[in-house]
């Protein structure tokens, strides 16, 4: 039983990882799938699978972007055994109904790599943002998940939307940006904020450590 209702509008901190802290992505062909995932299975068509998707594409006659989506993804962060989102809800039930559906990755998952069982730890994790600072630093935390404390990835097998908030072209991606860039100057304020909040974030994790 969870503690808190997600609730229409509001943030939530959605994350989990591998079982026995496993790594669930292996390829690069694994992260292209689950990134897919995410992007064709938000939406309220109860879709089975992303062969089926095809289907519902070619029946719709419209691509899965102009559907009604599930959830709006604010930021996120695929890495080999884990995973963070800012999400909110824009339907009731959203979040489930998109973790749900993100959850077919793992019949992918143990099909392709022969194995069978559970691939992440129980039901999802989640936190609600509960004011604008917070709101802002947990992008950043997100944004920079996958790097170190200069800002350079650490892993080919993994994928932020960093780039969705710092690319000069203004390219079409899965997340809503707007929210956070439009409390910044500019693209390149925002990439100052994110490498300094998340240096800040390493830092005491060092001194923690000590």
């Amino acid at each position: 039983m969870r503690k808190h209702k997600f609730v229409i509008g509001e943030y939530y901190h959605i994350y989990n990882r591998g079982v026995d802290k496993r790594e669930t992505i292996l390829d690069q062909h694994d992260l292209h799938r689950f990134l897919e995932s995410m992007e064709e299975f938000n939406n309220i068509e109860p879709i089975g699978s992303i062969f089926e998707l095809s289907f519902v594409k070619n029946k719709l006659g419209t691509p899965t972007t102009k559907l009604k989506k599930l959830v709006s993804i604010i930021a996120y962060c695929v890495n080999p055994n884990h995973f963070h989102f800012l999400i909110t809800p824009l339907v009731e039930k959203g979040i489930e109904k998109f973790m749900q559906k993100i959850g077919g990755y793992t019949r992918y998952f143990n099909e392709k790599h022969k194995r069978n069982g559970a691939l992440f730890q129980g039901k999802f994790k989640s936190k609600h943002i509960a004011d604008n600072r917070y709101l802002l630093h947990l992008s950043a935390y997100i944004n920079m998940n996958n790097r170190n404390s200069l800002g350079t990835p650490t892993t080919k097998l993994s994928k932020s939307s960093l780039e969705e908030y710092v690319q000069i072209e203004n390219k079409k991606g899965i997340c809503d940006t707007e929210i956070i860039l439009g409390q910044f100057e500019n693209k390149k304020e925002y990439l100052q904020f994110a490498l300094e909040s998340w240096k800040n974030i390493q830092e005491r994790k060092k001194a923690l450590e000590i």
